[in-house]
């Protein structure tokens, strides 16, 4: 497994003019909590402090006055610029110190022994723009968190207390040595991530959502784990053929990309896999069943076995991505989600794919609370299939109670509803998921997936 190297504990202590000030305010007589002339300045470590984003973090808070209050307070600012931040009350034990793996949240923005609910906890901070979803967009770059200590249980981590300690630490999705390659190869758009090292490896074909565009974080995490990846745009991607909002390539497409990341000098031919998040998982079940590729396993993520946009014609191509409205269906502020559009009974017949023809392990993650595909009544669907054409033994499924539509990698935060369009007029679409739960299920999904891939493509 590759990860990158560790660079130990960082140590932050308050800046000078702090102590001076603190000290001064000592002297004349004043009941100065945080200052004594036998307890060293408050000291916040962080470790490692340069990690994959699927790495835990060890947080921790010394030198501290027993049984104190004390907010520890997570910021970033994602690549559009948008603040998110998270923060979490504590109380320090006996001899000073609070230890984000041992001790219990009591207030803030989770609750309970979550070593890292300051990451998954992260929302927008307030004042920021509506709809708002953190994804990264530049791989090459990390996530930098600026983590903090501070005096008492506050709310907000700015102007209302005094900064004890900060420390930084950065989540990076691509390891040092992993290789990025854009693809613009015979029509085929895409993004190519490789391992450190010659190969051969074994590959993914990673398919996202109608959302289009062409989202790589997921494919450089794979290889920052020892997979070549190939993230593919099919949708809503200015060198693929227009008009945006309509599929407008076919099964041949699908095929060759399968194929180029098959013939890859350095992958392994004969042990490639496909995964997939709602749309996706259309696509990846059709091209296990449709596309005459064989590949060695499918991991499907909350989405149909069908198309929730009519086709246009047999090989796949789709009209405009109007979704009927009358499967929508509206929360209290006008949010849209589309569960019901994905039902079985409501996807277009004419492209259900036959999931007895599937014949490689797939592994279907359910997420219960998921408010835009209907993904337990599809989990259901490919079961049965599988089940009359006596490939039951191909199927797992994982289900996760309390967990929404966008099951990603771990410790990031579930975006319960986000912006979807702004034209012809804006629509914020519900996700689902809540914070805790949703973040229980992405751990143990990404683990699930890991050893699935591992079963399937290295023995």
């Amino acid at each position: 497994m590759i990860t990158i190297q560790h660079m130990g504990k960082v140590k932050i202590k308050p800046c000078f003019s702090l102590q001076r000030q603190l000290a001064s305010v000592h002297r004349t007589g004043g009941a100065v909590r945080w200052m004594s002339r036998n307890r060293p300045a408050p000291l916040l470590t962080a470790a490692p402090v340069r990690a994959i984003i699927d790495e835990p973090i060890s947080i921790k808070g010394q030198f501290l006055p027993p049984y104190s209050p004390v907010t520890f307070c997570a910021r970033l600012h994602c690549d559009d610029g948008d603040l998110w931040e998270a923060f979490a009350h504590y109380n320090t034990k006996a001899d000073g110190t609070v230890n984000l793996t041992r001790d219990h949240s009591v207030g803030g923005s989770y609750l309970g022994c979550e070593p890292m609910g300051l990451f998954w906890g992260l929302q927008p901070a307030p004042g920021g723009r509506e709809g708002l979803r953190l994804r990264k967009k530049n791989v090459q770059t990390p996530y930098v968190m600026h983590i903090s200590l501070w005096d008492g249980h506050v709310s907000s981590c700015e102007r209302q207390s005094t900064e004890l300690a900060a420390v930084t630490a950065e989540r990076w999705y691509m390891a040092p040595g992993v290789k990025r390659i854009e693809i613009r190869q015979n029509g085929i758009v895409g993004t190519l991530f490789l391992p450190p090292g010659p190969g051969p490896f074994p590959a993914m074909l990673d398919l996202w959502g109608m959302g289009g565009g062409l989202p790589e974080y997921r494919s450089a995490l794979f290889a920052s784990r020892g997979y070549a990846s190939l993230s593919l745009a099919y949708i809503g991607h200015k060198d693929l053929p227009g008009p945006h909002n309509s599929l407008n390539v076919g099964d041949l497409y699908f095929k060759s990309a399968f194929q180029l990341l098959q013939g890859l000098p350095q992958v392994c031919a004969d042990r490639v896999g496909v995964i997939g998040l709602s749309f996706g998982v259309y696509l990846a079940l059709r091209i296990a069943t449709q596309c005459s590729v064989k590949p060695s396993c499918l991991i499907c993520i909350n989405g149909p076995v069908g198309s929730t946009v009519k086709l246009r014609n047999k090989d796949g191509m789709t009209e405009p991505n109007d979704i009927d409205p009358k499967y929508w269906t509206c929360d209290h502020r006008g949010y849209v989600g589309f569960r019901e559009v994905s039902l079985p009974a409501n996807l277009h017949p004419e492209s259900k794919v036959k999931v007895e023809n599937i014949n490689c392990p797939l592994m279907y993650i359910v997420g219960e609370d998921d408010l835009s595909a209907s993904s337990k009544e599809n989990a259901y669907l490919i079961e049965e299939g599988l089940r009359a054409a006596g490939k039951s033994h191909l199927f797992t499924q994982l289900s996760y109670h309390g967990a929404g539509h966008l099951i990603e990698p771990p410790y990031t935060p579930n975006s319960r509803a986000s912006l979807w369009s702004v034209k012809p007029k804006k629509l914020i679409t519900l996700w689902g998921g809540h914070l805790a739960p949703h973040a229980v299920a992405q751990e143990d999904a990404w683990k699930k997936i890991l050893d699935f891939v591992e079963n399937n493509l290295r023995r």
